[in-house]
């Protein structure tokens, strides 16, 4: 599964040939969170608050990005968050 984002030490993973509705994949450590690309909300997963928090306010700044990898599958690198 490629890394399109890595920050404060949670990696983002993207792959196409997985199932709907839009998602991607956060891993912090040993925990794991899929979100939805459409609501931002985790899917399921075990992610720390303080993580899911970092990810979600990621997800905000880059949706539209991540909904258009989404849909051309095409994978681009994404910027951290600051």
């Amino acid at each position: 599964m490629p890394e399109i984002a890595r920050f404060y030490g949670i990696v983002i993973k993207l792959f196409f040939g997985d199932h709907p509705p839009p998602h991607f994949h956060a891993v912090y450590g040993e925990y794991l969170g899929l979100f939805n690309m459409e609501t931002l909300e985790m899917i399921e997963g075990d992610l720390p608050s303080r993580a899911e928090k970092l990810v979600v306010e990621w997800a905000n700044l880059h949706q539209k990005e991540l909904m258009n990898m989404w849909n051309e599958q095409q994978f681009l690198k994404l910027p951290p968050l600051a």
